[in-house]
């Protein structure tokens, strides 16, 4: 089986190690189904395997299934070790990789690489609702074009109207040495920030935030101990409060969807932050930590061209 040989740990052992497509099979079956294969139709566990097609036959239901059925891999034609080769790439990738150099990499078109990071972006999603307590800092940022890259029209109300007109607005929370989440939020108002703030962040912790006025009422509760550094007045760093933290965190996330990305559409937003918060997350983790980390969250989720693109 493929877990008897050395895991690559590299680019290019994994190239060479996936090169083979038994080898591929038998590598994600071997992590989807460490007890043996599980029948995703009607969950039976006794089978035959057709090892020409690559292919087990239920023994209860009859039907035959691949090891991509009920995968972020279902009903896709690219073999596995175009699959494999691209979860390592976008794992290990610290400001992303575009569509089109994913598609110059591994020899498929453009569509079909964007169609497939969407698809690793979902895997990266941990679904985890671990709370964050210690030293936590929230802060919100904007994402959008710069103004001298836009339309005359748009460039004029961004000059006259606020400096986020036409942006996206996420909010963020970081705990210092650990994890961070962010999401996308409809403004910068109380309302909209503290119910993330309360579902992240344990009562008791210690709350950095900046002086915007959405995090005033923090003060007022008895749930955190609230301190702010004072933006508006030049002042970022006092003593140990700061948001200097997520505000790095910030910086990696527009660098990748600046220099690697350069065109995000709003509602895809939400997917570029999940690959950037996996990466963060996992940043302890080696390559191919890295790597195993995503393919242990590929059963269970499907993505449809026709969702992705709201066509659906």
């Amino acid at each position: 089986m493929a877990g008897a040989k050395r895991l690559p740990t590299n680019l290019m052992e994994a190239i060479r190690y996936f090169s083979d497509p038994t080898i591929c099979v038998e590598f994600v079956a071997d992590l989807r189904w460490p007890d043996g294969p599980t029948c995703p139709r009607c969950a039976g566990t006794d089978y035959s395997f057709l090892s020409t097609r690559n292919l087990w036959k239920c023994k209860d239901c009859k039907k035959q299934y691949s090891v991509k059925v009920g995968t972020i891999f279902e009903d896709s034609a690219l073999p596995l070790d175009k699959w494999l080769c691209a979860i390592w790439l976008i794992a290990n990738a610290k400001n992303g990789i575009s569509s089109h150099e994913l598609g110059r990499s591994i020899g498929i078109t453009q569509k079909s690489a964007w169609f497939m990071l969407h698809r690793i972006r979902l895997a990266m999603v941990t679904g985890t609702f671990e709370s964050f307590d210690g030293t936590v800092e929230v802060d919100e940022t904007f994402i959008g074009g710069l103004g001298r890259n836009m339309h005359e029209v748009k460039r004029k109300q961004k000059i006259s109207g606020p400096g986020y007109h036409d942006k996206t607005c996420v909010v963020g929370i970081i705990e210092r040495g650990g994890r961070v989440t962010a999401r996308v939020v409809p403004d910068t108002r109380a309302v909209s920030l503290e119910p993330i703030i309360f579902d992240h962040v344990l009562q008791g912790s210690t709350v950095y935030t900046d002086d915007h006025g959405g995090y005033v009422k923090l003060s007022e509760y008895d749930a955190y101990n609230h301190e702010t550094v004072k933006h508006t007045r030049g002042e970022y760093v006092r003593g140990d409060v700061h948001t200097n933290t997520i505000e790095n965190f910030w910086s990696v996330l527009k660098r990748g969807l600046k220099g690697t990305y350069i065109v995000v559409e709003p509602f895809h937003l939400f997917r570029y932050l999940d690959e950037r918060m996996f990466t963060f997350n996992e940043r302890h983790r080696d390559d191919q930590g890295r790597f195993l980390a995503v393919l242990a969250t590929v059963s269970g989720r499907r993505l449809t061209y026709a969702e992705l693109t709201g066509k659906g």
